[in-house]
């Protein structure tokens, strides 16, 4: 026996990595059963060395040190190691259900008939000036209205989605929408443009309950991987009846002087909406749920621990003192309010610019290529986060890109119909590509704050701007010229721009799934050790020896 420790003890001080001052204390092995029972981690191997090969792992007669002893081997007294390897065997079970798809595919089509119903009106103002007898800012309205309810209605609707779940926000939202769209059954008739109104100011309250699921529907149903494409596949739904908005009414609803023959075409217009929204309201009440069985992901699984004490005044706080989140509002509520106004105008400009051409129907068709290609830069954008995790640089190459797009949409306008279409496709493809992002990396930066809340904010203030940028450009397009009306925009984007290159980088959602055993991101920021605990963020624990410890 004494042979034996005379040979770990030469082996020990042969080894290149031990010094030699390191000094071994060879003491009488009690009989393995009681110094088991005495402490069963005694012969547990330290971190590292997972072969055992190359690490040392004590002697049988080795006795556990004393706790002064023992804080100075370990930083916290072993005390965190323990807890958090407790943790990692303790992980919450999660699992991704294939309803998910039905819950995403029925938002993202309530998302497009409201989409609809928002542009379906500015992409023919003409018609609707001539058949209403209104003017232009009168039908501009009818577009703003949506801008206008969101703003003081979100606190409301966030409220409602945080206490009463994702079921009946979704209910209230696709009900509402389908109620406006009957309503504007009844608006056909040239004296009726209040009823119009009213029936539009409806589906504007509609969109407040809608507009800001689609980060929730992706947290609560999607896995760490899949989350921000389903965020971005939720935001192509919105998109896509914006494209639709665009293509269709100039097509139902062709510009003619049979004042009889308009209010029949609008009718089917009006009536066709109608019965798609009846169907998606039926389908939402069947097919949406709060939220699956088992959470997606461990971001998701440990909110319930995070949130035991949740307040939603105490929310909207902790999101005002988020100086990232700030300067991420005001950036995104730049640009996204600038793509509001510039779909809301668009129709105005080419016909201001093609006065004598007969451009009804291409303005439409240069509205759905703006769109369409930010359907596909939304879905690329959002394939790219899934795979790289780099929000915040991805954000601003993206913001920047939009910019250039913008002034060169700017400056073509007038050249040729034909190249509008090409640079219209190249400011939707960055423009609206943006949202997803936004919404995105809102939600990192925020978490665990709730996701309908960050984007419900964000959804506001693109409102507001929109808003402002809406009348400030209509008004700029209409007294000089439509060059002067996007000059304007590209100063705001470029600010934008600025504020964006200033936001911090704290992935606060994604260090979570990494300690769930997630793939690492160059722009992940682990939270320090104090908040391990709060965040839930299991990580294998460190551990040095001093090279004048006695072993």
């Amino acid at each position: 026996m004494v042979a034996g420790e005379l040979m770990q003890d030469l082996h020990l001080r042969a080894d290149a990595g031990a010094p030699d001052h390191i000094t071994v204390d060879t003491k009488s092995p009690e009989p393995e059963d009681a110094e088991l029972e005495a402490d069963p981690t005694a012969r547990a191997p330290p971190a590292g060395g997972a072969d055992g090969s190359d690490t040392f792992t004590g002697f049988e007669g080795e006795q556990e040190p004393p706790p002064d002893e023992r804080e100075a081997m370990l930083p916290n007294g072993g005390e965190a190691g323990s807890e958090v390897e407790a943790q990692a065997e303790t992980r919450l079970e999660t699992r991704l259900y294939l309803k998910r798809f039905a819950v995403l595919a029925v938002f993202s089509l309530s998302s497009l008939v409201n989409a609809f119903q928002w542009i379906h009106y500015s992409i023919i103002a003409h018609v609707f000036t001539r058949y209403y007898g209104v003017s232009n800012s009168q039908v501009d309205w009818l577009s703003i209205v949506y801008m206008v309810a969101y703003v003081p209605l979100i606190f409301p609707a966030t409220w409602l989605l945080d206490r009463r779940g994702l079921r009946l926000t979704a209910m209230l939202g696709a009900g509402l929408n389908c109620a406006g769209a009957w309503l504007k059954c009844a608006s056909v008739n040239p004296e009726r443009f209040g009823v119009t109104v009213t029936a539009q100011v409806v589906c504007a309250v509609a969109q407040v309950f809608i507009l800001g699921l689609p980060s929730r529907v992706a947290s609560v149903w999607f896995g760490p991987r899949e989350v921000s494409t389903a965020c971005a596949t939720a935001v192509l739904g919105n998109q896509l009846g914006t494209a639709i908005g665009f293509l269709l009414p100039p097509v139902l609803v062709p510009t003619t002087d049979d004042v009889d023959l308009t209010g029949h075409n609008i009718s089917i217009m009006f009536y066709g909406t109608a019965a798609v929204s009846t169907l998606l309201f039926i389908l939402t009440v069947t097919v949406i749920q709060d939220r699956p069985p088992l959470p997606p992901s461990q971001a998701q699984a440990v909110l319930p621990d995070l949130l035991e004490d949740y307040s939603y005044k105490q929310s909207i706080i902790n999101l005002v003192k988020n100086k990232a989140f700030i300067l991420l509002l005001i950036s995104y509520g730049i640009l996204t309010g600038a793509f509001y106004s510039v779909s809301t105008l668009l129709n105005q400009m080419i016909m201001t610019c093609y006065v004598d051409q007969g451009q009804e129907l291409n303005a439409g068709r240069i509205g759905l290529t703006l769109v369409i290609a930010g359907m596909v830069g939304s879905i690329l954008c959002g394939l790219w986060l899934d795979h790289t995790k780099t929000y915040k640089s991805t954000t601003l190459v993206v913001y920047l890109l939009s910019f250039v797009s913008m002034l060169v949409f700017t400056f073509t306008l007038k050249v040729d119909i034909y190249l509008v279409f090409f640079t219209a496709g190249l400011l939707g493809f960055f423009m609206t590509g943006y949202l997803p992002l936004g919404f995105e990396f809102g939600v990192e930066i925020t978490y665990p704050e709730s996701e309908g809340t960050s984007s419900g904010l964000l959804n506001a203030f693109a409102q507001i701007f929109g808003i402002l940028f809406t009348l400030i450009q209509g008004k700029l397009t209409t007294v000089y010229d439509p060059l002067t009306g996007n000059l304007f925009l590209c100063a705001w984007i470029f600010g934008g721009a600025i504020l964006s290159a200033l936001i911090k980088s704290d992935l606060k959602r994604h260090s979570v799934n990494v300690g769930a055993g997630g793939a690492v991101s160059s722009e992940l920021q682990m939270p320090p050790p104090e908040e391990i605990k709060t965040r839930t963020v299991l990580l294998e624990p460190s551990v040095s020896f001093s090279c004048e410890t006695s072993l």
